[in-house]
């Protein structure tokens, strides 16, 4: 069951590879999560050492939130993967052109996931190609339910 997704990134990027990544959460964010107080349209994953980071997600915290902890909406969070998938991902992403960004936030076994994908930038005539596509289909699509009536 999906959380967020990363609309902007399908707009944004070719999605070449998609990878499922655990997040290391606090209980707050957990439960901010579970009550879709999160947005991931700003974020990216970050390289540090050999392991990868998600920035710029926002989790909200509850006003129910304990008292005695200061709740970070945007703080940097570990993603989890295993080592050979490191490696590939952080092998691909430091050679020229690709980026890493998170495509949504999902539940899988009743913890969260991050899907990751390794994507290379849009030019702006690629923007319009692929949104020209879209138009194109979305017509034939209704043209074809007016033919049925």
């Amino acid at each position: 069951m999906t959380i967020a997704d990363n609309k902007k990134a399908f707009h944004d990027y070719f999605i070449e590879d998609r990878f499922e990544a655990g997040i290391m959460l606090e209980g707050w964010e957990v439960k901010a999560i579970r009550d879709n107080k999160v947005q991931i349209k700003e974020a990216y994953v970050t390289i540090k050492g050999d392991e990868l980071y998600l920035f710029g997600a926002h989790i909200s915290a509850l006003p129910t939130a304990s008292t005695h902890i200061r709740p970070d909406a945007v703080r940097t969070r570990k993603l989890l993967l295993h080592r050979h998938e490191l490696d590939k991902l952080i092998g691909k992403a430091t050679r020229s052109g690709y980026t890493l960004v998170p495509l949504n936030l999902h539940y899988k076994g009743g913890r969260i996931k991050c899907e990751i994908g390794l994507a290379k930038g849009k030019k702006q005539h690629d923007k319009r190609a692929s949104e020209k596509d879209r138009d194109a289909s979305r017509e034939v699509a209704s043209a074809m339910k007016q033919h049925r009536r």
